[in-house]
């Protein structure tokens, strides 16, 4: 049963959620781990893992003797296929430029890793770039019918 935690929200207006003694970032994310749970029930996938961490530059020292942290992207999930391959998940509302800078490390530093963006839309799970190519679809087309009145 899923709980609501009442301090503040964050800064993107989620509100932190428990399930199963889980806190959750938000419903949405709790949404996909009920169903992971399920498709791992049905044995539709192998099994799957919350908040995987790929480091995608190695902590160093700089040259002024500075030493600089690790950059780490914090995924939500990764599925683990019955076949054998995994898919890293990150669930997105929106992409942050910090977001997509991260992704595009993470495809530099682990080039043979999936990382699938995800949102819910329409009552479904669908890939963030098909969303977001449908959103610019839509928002043409709402624009196009005001030009015609």
């Amino acid at each position: 049963m899923a709980e609501e935690v009442k301090p503040k929200a964050t800064k993107y207006k989620a509100k932190k959620i428990y399930c199963d003694g889980i806190k959750f970032d938000s419903h949405i994310e709790m949404l996909f781990y009920e169903k992971c749970k399920d498709d791992k029930a049905k044995e539709l996938i192998h099994n799957f893992e919350l908040q995987p961490q790929y480091i995608i530059q190695p902590k160093y020292t700089n040259i002024f003797g500075k030493k600089i942290q690790a950059i780490i992207l914090k995924a939500d999930f990764v599925i683990y296929e019955s076949d054998g391959t995994e898919t890293v998940i990150d669930i997105k509302g929106f992409a942050t430029t910090d977001a997509k800078m991260k992704r595009k490390m993470f495809g530099y530093t682990h080039p043979k890793e999936k990382l699938k963006w995800i949102v819910w839309y329409g009552g479904k799970w669908i890939d963030y770039d098909v969303n977001k190519k449908g959103i610019s679809k839509r928002r043409k087309e709402r624009e196009e019918k005001k030009g015609d009145k």
